[in-house]
C-alpha cells in the first residue's frame, strides 16, 4: 500500500517548482544520452540498489507477521533483482529511466505487494527502546558545555553521528549485524574537518546572533538519529524560543522513524509536566510528512506538513535520502540546512569526498 493521501507541493520551495526544483541530485543522464541504452551512472546506481537485495531479503524473510516469510521473501528477492536487470538492459523498464526515487519506489512496491509492511519494525523498536535509555546522558553532556557556539558544534556532531543507524546502506547494515554500533564512540570518530560540504563555521556564527521563530525538520532513522541526534538539536532550538515541527514519514520505509512512532518516542521522553529535561515542549510538533521512501520529493507532501510549514524560517532536511541524494540543491525560500553522513561509495564520488564523510550544508535567505 503506497501512502494514497493527496499531496501538495512544500510551500517553502522556491516557484515556479518546474524550473527551480530537481528532486534527485545526482544525475544518472542527459539529454544526449540514447534512452534505449542504460548509462554508466545507471548501471552504478542499479548495482548498488542490487547489492542491497540479500540484507532485504533476510529481513524478510524473520519477518514474524507474516507467513510463510522465507518464501514471500525470496519472491520479493526474485522479482526486485529482474526488475533492476531488466533497466540495466532497457532504461525505460518498470517505469524508467531510474534514479533515487524511483529505485527506492519499486522496492517498496514489491515488498509491500507480497505483504510486507514494516520488516524493519523489531531492530527500530529495539534501537529505540535503547537509544530512550540514554537520552538523558546524551542531554547532560550537551548541556555542560557552557560555549553556546561549542554546544552547537556538538550538538550538530551528535546528529551526523545519529545518522550512522542506516540498515539501507550494505556496508552498515553489515556493520551493525557485527557489534551495532555506539554512538558516543561515533561522536568522537567523525572524519575530520572540513567536512566535504562544511558551512559549520559560518552557522556558528549565525547561531550566536540570530534566532528563528519555526523550525521544520525532516527527519531520517529511528534510533540513535532521531533520539540522541536530533531531538538534544531539536530541545535547543525550544530552549531558544523557537517553535519546532518534526516531519516523519507516513508509511515505514528501511529503518526510517515513523510518524507514529515518533509521536511515542516523544511521549516517552517527555516528563509529567511535557518537558523534555527542562524544557518546555509545549512549541515541539509532530507531522506527517506524507511520504513513504527513504528519500522525499518536496513537490509532494502533506497538506497538514505544508499548512505547519507555511511560517517557518527555518527548513533542516536530515540524512543522506532527504539531504544529499535529494534535495542537496533545492532552493529554498527561507534559511536550509542539509546534513548528512555519506553512506554510498558512489555518493562520495560523487562529491568529491570520503566515504562516511559529512555534509553541513547552510543556506541563509536575506530579508525573508
Amino acid at each position: 500500500m503506497e501512502s494514497s493521501s493527496p499531496t501538495v507541493p512544500f510551500p517553502l520551495l522556491q516557484t515556479p517548482i518546474e524550473s527551480k526544483y530537481r528532486v534527485c541530485t545526482i544525475p544518472y543522464r542527459f539529454p544526449s544520452d540514447n534512452p534505449r541504452k542504460a548509462t554508466p551512472v545507471e548501471i552504478q546506481w542499479i548495482d548498488l540498489f542490487l547489492n542491497s537485495v540479500p540484507s532485504f531479503r533476510q529481513r524478510a524473510e524473520n519477518d514474524p507477521t507474516i507467513i510463510d516469510a522465507p518464501i514471500k521473501a525470496e519472491k520479493f528477492a526474485q522479482r526486485y533483482t529482474a526488475m533492476l536487470e531488466d533497466m540495466k538492459k532497457n532504461p525505460e523498464s518498470n517505469g524508467g529511466p531510474p534514479d533515487c526515487v524511483l529505485l527506492c519506489r519499486l522496492r517498496e512496491q514489491v515488498l509491500r505487494e507480497l505483504g510486507f509492511r514494516d520488516i524493519f519494525k523489531k531492530v527500530k523498536d529495539e534501537e529505540n527502546a535503547k537509544a530512550i535509555s540514554l537520552f538523558e546522558g546524551v542531554v547532560r553532556l550537551n548541556d555542560a558545555i557552557e560555549d553556546d557556539s561549542k554546544r552547537v558544534e556538538n550538538l550538530i556532531r551528535g546528529i551526523l553521528a545519529g545518522n550512522i543507524f542506516d540498515l539501507g546502506s550494505a556496508q552498515l547494515a553489515e556493520v551493525f549485524a557485527k557489534d551495532g554500533m555506539s554512538f558516543l564512540a561515533s561522536c568522537q570518530n567523525l572524519v575530520s574537518r572540513p567536512w566535504v560540504i562544511d558551512d559549520l563555521d559560518d552557522f556558528k556564527m549565525k547561531w550566536t546572533t540570530k534566532t528563528w521563530k519555526k523550525a521544520v525538520i525532516f527527519v531520517d532513522n529511528s534510533g540513535a538519529d532521531i533520539i540522541l541526534g536530533v531531538l538534544p538539536f531539536a530541545r535547543e532550538l525550544l530552549r531558544r524560543g523557537t517553535t519546532v515541527v518534526l516531519a516523519a514519514n507516513d508509511l515505514p520505509s528501511i529503518n526510517d522513524v515513523t510518524y507514529p512512532e515518533l509521536v511515542e518516542i516523544i511521549s516517552k521522553l517527555k516528563d509529567e509536566n511535557g518537558q523534555l529535561m527542562g524544557v518546555d515542549a509545549s512549541g515541539l510538533l509532530i507531522a506527517n510528512s506524507g511520504n513513504d521512501l527513504p528519500v522525499i520529493d518536496l513537490s509532494n507532501v502533506s497538506p497538514d506538513l505544508a499548512y505547519l510549514a507555511s511560517d517557518a524560517d527555518l527548513v533542516i532536511l536530515e540524512g543522506m535520502g532527504r539531504a544529499i541524494e535529494t534535495n542537496l540543491y533545492a532552493q529554498l525560500k527561507c534559511d536550509s540546512i542539509k546534513i548528512g553522513m555519506v553512506k554510498h561509495p558512489e555518493v562520495a564520488q560523487f562529491l568529491g569526498g570520503r566515504l562516511y564523510d559529512c555534509v553541513f550544508k547552510y543556506h541563509e535567505v536575506l530579508n525573508y
